[in-house]
């Protein structure tokens, strides 16, 4: 397998598990990715559609619509009176944890048949890559 097939296939394993992980919660894997990234702090709507590359117009469907479940809040931006910024409520925070724990486990899980020196080699080429191409923290450590 070539190194661009073997990416690609990679990264479909990792939305697959991530997929599987958001449907034990009840959450969309793009409420879950959205939720993950405000994990460390409120984020403004031009940030996180930056973040989570979607338009405008999707990013505030995925807030109405992950809002109206109680999971985040719209609050006031303090540095900005005309912004919002989006934060996870307190059920949002408990659901995330879950969430993340959850696909933690299960992304550990997929390497299991390499030695420990080779999964250190593959995270350390990995986060080069994700350095290299200014990759968004979409899902923390």
């Amino acid at each position: 397998m070539g190194f661009v097939t073997a990416l690609v296939r990679s990264s479909s394993l990792v939305n697959a598990v991530y997929a599987e992980s958001s449907r034990l919660p009840g959450l969309t894997p793009q409420q879950g990715q959205l939720m993950c990234v405000l994990m460390p702090q409120p984020y403004g709507m031009r940030e996180l559609g930056t973040m989570l590359g979607l338009a405008k117009s999707s990013l505030t469907g995925l807030v109405d619509r992950t809002a109206r479940r109680g999971l985040v809040r719209r609050e006031p931006d303090p540095e900005d009176g005309r912004a919002v910024r989006v934060a996870l409520t307190v059920r949002g925070a408990a659901l995330v944890g879950e969430f993340y724990d959850e696909t933690c486990r299960r992304v550990a899980r997929l390497p299991d048949g390499l030695t420990d020196t080779e999964r250190d080699t593959l995270a350390d080429l990995l986060a080069r890559v994700v350095r290299d191409n200014k990759v968004p923290v979409v899902f923390g450590d």
